[in-house]
């Protein structure tokens, strides 16, 4: 028989030496090394968790000791246990017991009278591994709610089919106004301006028929004190507390929006300027550039007039280039605007 190896730090309480020998007995038979410290009433099991505060993978627990026992004995224990284990071990099989037991933390609930090497080795095994699960879980759990309280961008959670808010970091109560206790009492859309609500409904919508996991996009948003704002959305959907739910990034773009309109109010006035130049001022050049050639063809200036028409010309071309040259980078400017 191949025996775990894992050298498991083992805390049995139990007062009676007869039942300790064959609990004994039976970790011996599982555990190549189980290291087993045994005490006999509260007292003493107080003083080593509590007060040498010994670390133990689990502990086995009678729940008649001489000092303390019943749901007295559960609740004290396990208040001094912390994160360890505990598996009951009894004569008595009474079942509305056991499970108020296991609803208040213990991790197994075992009778002496039925007990065996494998079954006591297989609940010590489970109760180690589900406590780890367990610890993993609240660790990443304190992850996310560390990620996301502190988060220095506003960020929320709203249910899918109701609309509430079921939880709002510090970020997002500083940058609306609203109090927490008033967010959770709010639903999404009312932080929507009318102009944007049905863009909600189809994201609402698309995250509903599982066609959009993840959105990105702007939307208007109006704070507590009516002040209309620009946010651009990151949202993910996420299951939580058993709700199906979306979690949002939010980032104020209010700035850059409103940069956005006063560039495209600038390439209006650019753009009119830019035909003003193309054709307003070139026109009645363009008709002094085609008299001069009408004066040339009639032949009957003198070889002087000649020469002045000659540097007219020249000197209307020159110009008819400079807006040209005009007309063409204010055009440039207005793309360059848009791209940026």
């Amino acid at each position: 028989m191949i025996k775990n190896i894992t050298p498991y730090k083992i805390l049995v309480i139990e007062d009676n030496p007869g039942d300790f020998a064959i609990i004994e007995e039976y970790l011996h038979e599982e555990f190549l090394k189980p290291v087993i410290h045994q005490v006999s009433t509260f007292k003493e099991a107080k003083l080593l968790l509590a007060g040498i505060k010994m670390y133990f993978d689990v502990i086995l627990l009678d729940l008649s000791l001489p000092d303390r026992s019943g749901m007295e004995l559960i609740s004290e224990m396990i208040t001094l246990s912390l994160d360890c284990p505990i598996i009951v071990l009894t004569g008595y099989a009474d079942i509305s017991f056991s499970v108020k037991s296991l609803s208040l933390g213990i991790s197994d609930y075992l009778l002496k009278d039925d007990l065996s090497s494998v079954p006591l080795y297989k609940s010590i095994l489970y109760s180690i591994e589900r406590k780890k699960t367990l610890s993993t879980l609240e660790e990443s759990e304190k992850r996310y709610s560390d990620l996301f309280h502190l988060s220095p961008q506003p960020m929320w959670v709203f249910e899918l089919d109701t609309l509430r808010f079921l939880d709002v970091n510090d970020a997002a109560i500083k940058h609306y106004g609203y109090t927490r206790e008033e967010f959770l009492q709010m639903t999404i859309d009312q932080l929507v301006l009318e102009e944007d609500i049905e863009k909600l409904n189809q994201i609402i919508t698309a995250s509903k028929q599982q066609e959009q996991f993840f959105f990105r996009g702007v939307i208007s948003h109006k704070t507590k004190s009516g002040a209309t704002i620009y946010v651009e959305i990151h949202s993910n959907k996420i299951l939580f507390k058993a709700r199906q739910a979306r979690l949002s990034l939010v980032s104020d773009v209010t700035e850059r929006i409103k940069y956005i309109k006063a560039i495209e109010k600038q390439n209006e006035k650019l753009q009119e300027i830019s035909w003003i130049q193309s054709h307003v001022v070139r026109a009645p050049l363009a008709r002094m550039m085609g008299i001069v050639n009408l004066i040339k063809d009639l032949k009957v200036v003198t070889p002087e007039g000649s020469q002045l028409l000659k540097h007219f010309d020249e000197s209307a071309t020159e110009l008819d280039n400079v807006i040209r040259d005009i007309a063409n980078k204010s055009h440039q400017i207005s793309i360059d605007n848009l791209i940026v």
